[in-house]
């Protein structure tokens, strides 16, 4: 069976994802349906990662499925959520997936906030240095195995299916070279669990050995019986020397007896029949290649059988956009809505300036007008004085609810922002987070706004109760009963009856236009205030059709389209009002030289005249005092919105906060603590001989003890040494190789300054061929050396031979000698 190079899985903390999903669904969508749905969404989504990471997960084809609709889920929510620190703080930790649990291993935990990944790359999203295992060395070593290991699948396949001898040989001879190119990439790198350097080079020589064996098939079908003799010879060594150096880790016994049998009645025939000259291997026309795979881009969804958990939620893009369109909406309905209210306020005050309509009215000199009555009845019905009392006495409870709502959130940040800093000023560059500082700015400043709209709103309340204090007389005796409210106006003689005069008719006619006027606006209130239409097709359409969104554009053309006829209405209702007003002061001049006026009369007129002001001041402080109490209201909301988004990343700091400190104790616990030995004295150094250098002040580590679990092999015999001669390949007999340098020695410590290709016999000139060495700090030379408490440490001068490695005092065996392949 083939043996193959697996990565095994990152070990996941549990991670709630549905509580900060839904916490962030419900600030933003409304109460209803669709809110119980993504909801719904989120803890489908909390299951689903606890099916892919929260448990150990069979090898198997459903749970490869469960993990590709996972990542295609993670990918789907990521453009719909905003996933930051400072927003949705979703944090998960992960172990490094190589290490092995060792008491001096380096970093093996790590944990961000991590989604950015999905749309960057892993990197680009940490803030501190990353595992081993997702370092862009070994990544891209895995990504090289795992090309090699695909190529080996379709020879494989190729095999199976038997194909023709000359494919097969292509195919294994490209994953020969796959296999090269990913041993070069993983040289002198401790980042990989110790067996893969072994299986990549044995797999390299295998794949060799089948390109060849497959080759001298064909050339035995072409009747070239030298070549097939001598690619089958090479395929034997390059065969015998994954036997002999890592049969641990790959088994290639029927393939070696394959071949064998293979070369020995080839032998047999051409020595018996065809006689034919065995070339040398450096003569042989090279194997061609043919790749079947290639690394590829990860296209989502990955999974066939994938539904988005949360398809009827809209991009984050779309959110933001529907965001700021709502808000120019609401700018535009409020700011039109503003100069219709002005202008009637306008008109209102113009009114009560002219005593209108009721001087027209007032004919009889010693009875209310109808047109104060109406207003009378107005006031009481709405609860009159009682009702501004109660609304300004509600006030400053409300105000003071907000004012400790905000400071509570703000001292939140604060305390966690100051313990942030602490902690960086006793740690320093360890402690390898954002600071808080930094963090909290955006929340800083959104407090800061609010602040400054409380501000503000206490100024307008203010105000609102000066003006209050100022027409409060008024307005109550404008609550008063009929009779009571006659008795207080002062009676005067009877004007002369003007009731068929053309001027009376006029002003008659030109204030029930201006009511007219005033009822159309109250109708283009309640149009512009129902006007609803949905933007998300609109702008799902335009991300969909440009990869972005030109909210500005759309919005404005929309709005424009929209409520474009609305708003002109609206400036129609203003011309038309500055026409009446003005020809309403014309008619009034007429009428007032018309009319017996004296001392009486005109301080009627001036009482009537305040009670109909008294009713427009009542009217716009009920409805400022009430649209204060509303804005407190929903300010409210939007605090405990705010406190509750600053308690969240304070939780979220401080969880993360325990998590890095007991990372550095256990980093600390690490460390070497060994004490600092002093100096050594001079005259002891004088003392010890005149030209010996002195001893080094650094003291040297005690080597380390390894044991082993089990008594090893004695060591394996040396690969062959193959002969270059225009002679058959073959191993050579009594050939004696020099001893492998012993650990410590300039030669086992200095890479060479190439990449080297995995070991097997060398033919000088034969092409498509490179050496490479064995794995760093393995030694088939050298008896007995990983049976030993440590390796001996052997000093030597310059140039001088490498001693033999001593007898180990106790050890019951005697250093075997060195005995050559046969």
């Amino acid at each position: 069976m083939a043996t193959f190079i697996s990565v095994q899985s990152k070990k996941a903390s549990e991670v709630d994802l549905a509580k900060p999903l839904c916490k962030f669904i419900q600030q933003t969508y409304p109460a209803g349906e669709a809110q119980s749905d993504h909801c719904r969404a989120a803890e489908e989504l909390n299951k689903l990662r606890k099916s892919a990471v929260g448990r150990p997960l069979d090898k198997h084809e459903s749970s490869l499925e469960t993990l590709m609709r996972y990542y295609d889920q993670l990918c789907s929510i990521e453009p719909k959520f905003p996933f930051s620190e400072n927003q949705i703080c979703v944090t998960f930790t992960w172990k490094d997936a190589f290490d092995k649990g060792s008491l001096f291993g380096g970093s093996v935990k790590l944990g961000i906030g991590a989604f950015q990944h999905i749309k960057d790359t892993v990197l680009s999203a940490l803030n501190r240095e990353p595992t081993v295992d997702i370092s862009p060395d070994t990544v891209g070593t895995l990504s090289l195995i795992m090309l090699a290991q695909a190529q080996e699948v379709f020879f494989l396949k190729a095999t199976r299916d038997k194909m023709k001898d000359a494919i097969i040989a292509k195919l294994a001879n490209q994953a020969a070279d796959y296999y090269g190119d990913a041993f070069k990439q993983c040289q002198y790198k401790d980042t990989l669990p110790k067996e893969v350097f072994p299986v990549l080079a044995a797999k390299h020589c295998i794949m060799q050995a089948n390109a060849e064996y497959h080759q001298s098939i064909l050339a035995k079908q072409q009747k070239k019986f030298g070549e097939e003799i001598g690619r089958l010879q090479h395929a034997s060594d390059l065969v015998k020397t994954v036997a002999s150096r890592y049969d641990e880790y790959v088994n290639v016994k029927d393939l070696s007896d394959k071949i064998n049998r293979a070369l020995t009645a080839a032998k047999k025939d051409n020595d018996f029949i065809y006689h034919d000259r065995v070339p040398d291997l450096k003569d042989l026309d090279p194997i061609g290649k043919a790749s079947l795979v290639k690394s590829t881009s990860v296209v989502v969804p990955i999974s066939q059988k994938f539904t988005d958990l949360f398809e009827k939620m809209v991009p984050l893009a779309v959110q933001q956009s529907l965001s700021l369109y709502n808000q120019r909406k609401a700018d535009l309905v409020n700011r039109s809505i503003a100069q219709m209210r002005e202008a009637t306020n306008l008109a209102n005050g113009v009114l009560a300036s002219l005593n209108l309509p009721a001087a027209i009215e007032d004919v009889s000199g010693d009875s209310v007008p109808q047109s104060i009555l109406q207003k009378s009845k107005s006031v009481i019905e709405q609860g009159g004085i009682q009702t501004i009392d109660q609304l300004i006495k509600d006030l400053p409870e409300l105000l003071q609810r907000n004012r400790e709502i905000l400071d509570e959130s703000l001292r939140l940040l604060s305390e966690e922002e100051a313990t942030d800093n602490d902690l960086r000023a006793k740690f320093k560059e360890r402690w390898q987070r954002t600071p808080s500082s930094e963090l909290y700015k955006p929340l800083r400043a959104e407090g800061a706004n609010v602040s400054n709209i409380l501000d503000k709103a206490i100024q307008a309340d203010g105000h609102v109760k000066e003006r209050y204090q100022t027409h409060r007389d008024t307005i109550s005796l404008l609550c008063k009963p009929e009779p009571e409210l006659n008795a207080a106006i002062p009676s005067a003689n009877p004007a002369k009856t003007m009731q068929g005069s053309e001027v009376v008719s006029v002003l008659r006619s030109l204030l029930a236009s201006l009511d007219e006027v005033k009822k159309e606006r109250e109708q283009l209130e309640n149009d512009l205030k129902s006007v609803n239409f949905d933007m998300t097709s609109k702008f799902l359409t335009a991300l969909a059709q440009d990869g972005a969104i030109n909210e500005e554009a759309i919005s404005v053309t929309e709005l424009d389209r929209i409520y474009g006829s609305l708003t002109h209405k609206v400036q129609e209702t203003l011309k038309k009002q500055d026409e009446l007003l003005k020809n309403i002061q014309n008619a009034h001049q007429e009428f007032s030289k018309m009319k017996q006026s004296n001392s009486e009369s005109n301080l009627r007129e001036e009482v009537l005249k305040n009670l109909a002001v008294a009713n427009d001041n009542f009217v716009e402080l009920v409805a400022n005092l009430k649209e204060g109490t509303k804005f407190y209201n929903e300010l409210t909301e939007i605090l405990l919105k705010f406190q509750n988004k600053c308690s969240d990343i304070v939780f979220a700091r401080k969880t993360e906060r325990d998590e890095l400190l007991k990372d550095l104790q256990q980093s600390i616990a690490r460390e070497p603590s060994a004490p600092s030995i002093p100096s050594q004295p001079a005259y002891q150094t004088a003392a010890a001989g005149g030209s010996k250098p002195a001893a080094s002040t650094t003291p040297t580590p005690a080597p380390r003890t390894m044991v082993s679990s089990k008594p090893q092999p004695p060591a394996r015999p040396p690969p062959p040494v193959i002969s270059t001669a225009n002679t058959p390949v073959s191993t050579a007999t009594g050939a004696t190789a020099s001893p492998a340098p012993l650990p410590g020695s300039s030669a086992a410590s200095t890479a060479p300054s190439q990449a080297q290709g995995p070991p097997y016999p060398t033919y000088p000139g034969y092409p498509g061929y490179c050496q490479m060495p064995m794995p760093m700090g393995y030694n088939p030379y050298t008896y007995g050396q990983y049976n030993l408490p440590y390796a001996p440490q052997m000093y030597q001068n310059p140039g001088q031979a490498p001693y033999p490695a001593p007898q180990q005092p106790g050890y019951p065996y005697p250093q075997q000698p060195y005995y050559p392949q046969q």
